[in-house]
């Protein structure tokens, strides 16, 4: 059979390994995909230094757009990231007839409702799975494994950045402006981390995961996202004497009123799988009525492990080219009619415990009068810890027992102005799973 053709845009860190891991393993490849794939054409910046990694194996421009609309090509492979450039060139491959190839999450999470739509209409494929927890395959289990179960939750460390940054804080004391500076000196946080360090990587990614698991439409607008910069060296430790440590999840649970969507710091119990998840690597949580918690784990990013999602994409979509498009596997897991109109539930609907620090005056009745604002807000006090500060001053920690997040707004309000309050109260959700 005709080997398919290959168009590759960009070739940098994913884009070189994509080409390294299909050229080293492609007699394995094409035993699996039933064709061989090459990669044809290859748009890039600098031609010339493109030309030095892959020789003359393959058609160099700086046009993306030529390869995109080049008519022997099969698949378009988009590894140049952004959501503009990368937008006009995924529908401009999709409405040339092209299946896509992407690991672009930030694209897919803005506009994955449009490209997919288009796609449909066309009868291509798009195929995403290095978009989310590098060469981990947690899209195609929870699109194709886990089809069977009613997905209750997904939770998971899915930002390798952060995780690296969170365990030197508690592993080496660090605080966070040196931890990220580590962090940026091995090359696991970019220059400007903001997308990493503000949660919103994660929440790009963990908005597809919460769509392929409950069959919604993609909504990164309705994500709550809070990043890890404004925790301390005394949070991570207080965490630890407390028995639990820090975490950025990206968590999406199905309850009756809606669907919980939300990335933020999380005390997890230390004893847990995922708070044993350390440094750059990444691990997904799913929890189906049928076969109950699975675990996914390993790099979340770099060269290889990503070009591994990308390959076995190319693998997928080499396989069901001649297949009758109404009966491929949906892009979202669910057939695209029958996707479900339930609503993302605001911040203020979340259920959670919590833990909530704050300086105090070191005087009596200051523990009554908080105990009774929480009391009066229906939230339970778990646990409290009391810890002498200088200057006449105490640290407090609570934490709750389950409560709605609404409710610990409104007494945090009360509480941060009464009158012995020496600091704002940090706040963090914690989860047992």
């Amino acid at each position: 059979m005709e080997a398919i053709k290959v168009g590759l845009l960009g070739l940098g860190v994913v884009g070189g390994g994509t080409w390294n891991v299909l050229r080293r393993n492609q007699e394995e490849i094409s035993r699996r995909a039933g064709r061989r794939i090459e990669i044809i054409r290859v748009a890039v910046r600098d031609v010339a230094k493109a030309r030095q990694k892959i020789g003359s194996e393959a058609d160099i421009c700086n046009d993306p757009f030529e390869v995109v609309r080049d008519p022997r090509l099969d698949i378009v492979v988009e590894l140049i990231g952004g959501t503009t450039l990368a937008r006009e060139l995924v529908l401009e491959a999709i409405d040339q007839g092209k299946h896509v190839v992407t690991a672009n999450k930030a694209l897919l999470a803005l506009h994955g409702s449009e490209i997919f739509e288009a796609a449909s209409r066309k009868g291509v494929m798009v195929a995403f799975e290095a978009a989310v927890a590098g060469g981990i395959p947690i899209i195609k289990a929870i699109r194709e494994g886990l089809t069977a179960n009613r997905i209750q939750w997904v939770a998971g460390i899915i930002n390798g950045t952060t995780n690296y940054i969170l365990s030197q804080m508690r592993n080496n004391k660090l605080s966070f402006a040196q931890a990220l500076e580590q962090a940026q000196a091995l090359g696991y946080a970019e220059a400007d981390p903001t997308a990493d360090i503000e949660g919103i990587d994660a929440a790009h990614k963990l908005t597809l995961l919460s769509a392929m698991a409950f069959g919604i439409p993609v909504q990164f607008s309705k994500a709550y996202i809070e990043g890890i910069t404004e925790l301390t060296e005394e949070d991570m430790q207080m965490a630890e004497f407390l028995g639990y440590r820090i975490k950025l999840l990206g968590i999406t649970r199905r309850r009756d009123e809606g669907i919980e969507l939300r990335v933020h710091p999380t005390l997890v119990p230390a004893s847990s799988m995922l708070a044993n998840v350390e440094n750059a690597m990444n691990a997904v949580l799913v929890n189906g009525d049928a076969v109950g918690q699975t675990l996914y784990y390993g790099k979340g990013a770099g060269e290889e492990p990503t070009a591994s999602a990308v390959v076995a994409d190319l693998i997928d979509v080499t396989r069901l080219d001649t297949a009758d498009p109404d009966h491929r596997v949906p892009f979202l897991a669910f057939q695209p009619d029958a996707m479900a109109d339930i609503p993302i539930l605001s911040s203020d609907d979340i259920h959670s415990a919590y833990y909530l620090r704050m300086t105090v005056d070191d005087r009596p009745g200051v523990l009554a009068e908080i105990a009774k604002e929480l009391a009066k807000s229906g939230i339970s006090i778990g646990s409290m810890i009391q810890q002498p500060a200088d200057h006449g001053l105490a640290r407090l920690v609570f934490l709750t027992h389950s409560a709605q997040e609404k409710l610990i707004n409104q007494a945090m309000k009360v509480i941060e102005a009464m009158s012995f309050m020496k600091s704002k109260i940090t706040r963090l959700r914690v989860e047992e799973f």
